[in-house]
This record gives C-alpha cells, structure tokens and sequence, in this order.
C-alpha cells in the first residue's frame, strides 16, 4: 500500500485533472434524485432523511416498506463505489434486530439471495443482491427503472419468505 503522502499527492494530481469531482458530484446528483423518485413513488416507503454518502466507500438510502419496518427491518440502496455497482440490502434497525432476522434466515435454509456473515463489528447487512453491475450512467431514466424493478422485487421476496414465518 502506498504511503498517505503519496496517496495525497496522486489525490491531488487526479483533483486537479477535474474529472473525479465532476463524476461525484453527477454521482451524488443521481442517489438524491433516486431517493426523490423513491419518496414520490412510494410515500409510504421512503422516509425523510439523508443520504449517507460515505467514504468513497458506499453512498446509500433506505426504503423502509410498511411489511418491514414493523419487524424493525430496512431496505437500504447502496452503490458501492470501488465495486462500482448498485446493491439492494435487507437490514435490522440495530444490532440486536439484524441478529434475530440473520438467525431465522440462516435456520430456514432460504437462500434465494446471499446471506451475509454476521462475524464482525461492522456489519450493515442481512441479505444483500445486485441491483445492477458495472452501471450505465449514459441513461438516467432506464438506470432508474432497473434498480427500481430488482427493489421492488427483492422487497416481494423477503415479505413472501417473512409472511410463511
């Protein structure tokens, strides 16, 4: 791993060449209109609140379904910025409700999305599934829709298995 004085310098060379700000910032742009398309879509789902924008390491919002969130569960939407994707995440509202949720998934054997260690302080998700790979920013609209529609159907799946529970 390179030294942070020369991390900071190449940061500085690619700051000064403009192009990383103007990708983050479109970056940003298209999360807060996302998270708006959400909020009009489905009022009931999506509540008031920021966008987390990370690190540079993931930039994401949460959708919390009326089914869910009476089982204190979320659906945060990530991009994760190094993996360069869209993921969708089930999530407990806190450690204790995240483990409960993990155990009923882990002893049911469903396995319809990939199930996520527990092992380790900082783990943000139950479930996680791609939404959307190496992503298309040339179509904000048809990008809009693909992450939408695995959303929509991912929250189905999840109520469907937690509905037989």
């Amino acid at each position: 791993m390179a030294s942070f004085q020369k991390s900071i310098k190449e940061y500085r060379k690619q700051l000064e060449q403009g192009a990383i700000q103007e990708a983050y910032r479109g970056l940003m742009d298209y999360m807060m209109s996302l998270r708006t398309h959400f909020m009009k879509k489905y009022p009931d789902a999506v509540e008031p609140g920021s966008i987390y924008y990370g690190y540079m390491d993931m930039t994401y919002f949460s959708v919390f379904p009326k089914s869910l969130k009476e089982r204190k569960l979320k659906v945060p939407i990530v991009f994760l910025h190094e993996e360069f994707r869209f993921e969708v995440w089930l999530s407990g509202v806190n450690r204790r409700i995240q483990d409960e949720c993990w155990k009923l998934i882990q002893e049911s054997k469903w396995r319809k999305y990939k199930l996520v260690s527990q092992e380790g302080p900082l783990v943000d998700s139950i479930l996680e599934d791609i939404l959307v790979d190496n992503p298309d920013f040339s179509d904000l609209d048809a990008l809009t829709r693909q992450i939408e529609q695995g959303t929509i159907k991912f929250i189905q799946d999840i109520e469907k298995f937690l509905s037989k529970r």
